[in-house]
């Protein structure tokens, strides 16, 4: 059943079918990882240059940060514009899921690109030390990364803070469940980088005022141990969602009830719901019609039921119904002896 008028809705943050709002969160995302790219490609250079000045290995960690970063976010770019390509006859249930494999490669940028290389240098940093150089140019670079880095944070988070707002739950939770992985990895890997910003600083001061490696080298460490964590939880996030993640368990109660109160449907003796993208969902179900109901009040009815749950979960773009008997869903029905026997 709808939703009475008035009555409270809260939404879940996994669930894309949520009719409480749906806006143009595709072309907020584009904007957002656009945002982070420039910002990650204009500091990965400065960083760099940076670190070959100062000798700091934690600048060079977090050089190579901001080129894995700039390489998720074409990854995430890439994501975001081949998943929003219409339905074809090759692809018949459209390409949702495709933002979900490049945005696992754009995971897998970040642990490769980033948490290896750090891990490496801090620990070739600890064992074989380092000759430490003028620091300076490796403070000013990083006072103006942490300043646009900051700036694309703040982009990230009013995008999904807007949109935790709009579904009614608690951002750090829409924000962990959440299907639309892009501005995830875009406030994940944010964070990620001025926490990394605040190390890099902590291993140059350490370093300066004690003479020694040490404090640069387990920076560096830090770094990569950061960034393993970013790569892992959003790898995981995008394997769920390519495993395939059925809708919450209180928005599927929601369709079952849609379903039964359609005239002439008698049980939903199936259910499957699959996430296909933040803002698209499928619904296949086996239904048991009444078995007075004609062949033409079956077909109506099914298209009333399609219309039902379009009208109160927008995001769910295919219903598929299926008409079984009762008796069918428990086991094959007996075969008819033949004629003769």
């Amino acid at each position: 059943m709808a939703d009475a008028p008035g009555a409270a809705h809260t939404a879940d943050p996994a669930d894309p079918a949520d009719t409480a709002h749906q806006g143009s969160g595709g072309g907020e995302s584009t904007f957002t990882v656009i945002v982070a790219a420039l910002a990650n490609l204009g500091i990965a250079l400065a960083k760099a240059v940076a670190g070959v000045i100062s000798g700091s290995s934690a600048m060079l960690s977090e050089a190579a940060h901001s080129v894995a970063d700039t390489v998720t976010e074409v990854l995430l770019l890439t994501a975001l514009k081949r998943s929003a390509r219409p339905a074809d006859e090759e692809h018949p249930l459209g390409y949702g899921p495709e933002r979900y494999v490049w945005a696992l490669l754009a995971a897998v940028a970040t642990f490769v690109g980033g948490a290896v290389f750090s891990l490496y240098d801090g620990i070739h940093t600890l064992v074989s030390g380092e000759n430490l150089g003028d620091p300076l140019a490796s403070y000013l670079v990083l006072a103006v990364a942490f300043l646009l880095e900051g700036f694309s944070l703040r982009t990230a988070v009013r995008q999904a803070r807007g949109e935790a707002a709009r579904r009614r739950v608690p951002f750090l939770r829409y924000l962990r469940r959440t299907a639309d992985t892009a501005v995830k990895a875009v406030v994940m890997e944010d964070s990620a980088a001025l926490i990394g910003l605040v190390l890099a600083a902590g291993g140059l001061l350490g370093g300066q005022l004690t003479g020694s490696g040490v404090f640069d080298g387990v920076a560096s460490l830090c770094i990569g141990a950061l960034l393993l964590y970013v790569a892992w939880v959003l790898g995981r996030s995008n394997v769920e969602l390519l495993i395939g993640r059925p809708l919450p368990r209180a928005t599927r109660e929601g369709i079952r009830a849609e379903l039964l109160a359609v005239e002439h449907v008698e049980a939903v003796l199936e259910l499957t719901t699959l996430v296909q993208g933040p803002q698209e969902a499928l619904v296949a179900a086996k239904v048991d019609f009444r078995d007075v109901s004609s062949a033409a009040q079956i077909e109506w009815a099914c298209e009333q039921a399609e219309q039902r749950l379009r009208a109160r979960f927008p995001a769910v773009s295919r219903v598929y119904l299926d008409p079984t008997p009762r008796r069918a869903a428990s086991g094959p029905a007996p075969v008819p002896p033949a004629e003769g026997f």
